[in-house]
């Protein structure tokens, strides 16, 4: 459902704008419920939910067993990180200051449509994400697939 990504600056509050081509589709799947939550991997990076997906991803969450120590870590981070977000008049999020903090989030942004839900990122981090990324193709591709990724 969303898919693509765009480069945004917070404003001083720490409100994002949603990018025009995600409103509607929001409206129509979430009424612009959403919820924003810590990746589950990725340091420098928030994941942003419609409600019902998130509802759905919480459920699966929780349902892991507690006696595992990496799952009660994953619900802490997912689930227990949580918060629930709606659009401003203006189709604004205010990202919380403790979420922005974790994830090194500041002026400059990017919203990623990954799917069922998007990712918020530190562009500067995604930008050596991606070269650290591209340095690792590059060293572990046999020369036939580096021909057809780059």
């Amino acid at each position: 459902m969303f898919f693509g990504e765009t480069a945004i600056n917070l404003d001083a509050k720490g409100r994002l704008a949603v990018p025009t081509r995600y409103r509607e589709d929001l409206q129509d799947v979430c009424e612009n419920r959403l919820v924003l939550t810590y990746s589950a991997f990725d340091s420098g990076c928030l994941w942003l939910y419609p409600q019902p997906e998130w509802e759905r991803v919480r459920e699966h969450v929780m349902s892991l067993s507690t006696f595992n120590a990496s799952h009660r870590s994953l619900q802490r981070r997912l689930v227990g990180s949580a918060t629930q977000l709606e659009l401003d008049g203006n189709s604004r999020i205010l990202l919380p200051l403790t979420l922005r903090q974790v994830a090194g989030l500041e002026k400059r942004v990017v919203v990623m449509g990954m799917g069922q839900r998007f990712e918020i990122w530190n562009e500067d981090v995604l930008n050596q994400r991606r070269e650290a990324e591209q340095r690792e193709i590059q060293e572990q591709a046999s020369p036939e697939m580096a021909q057809l990724v780059l």
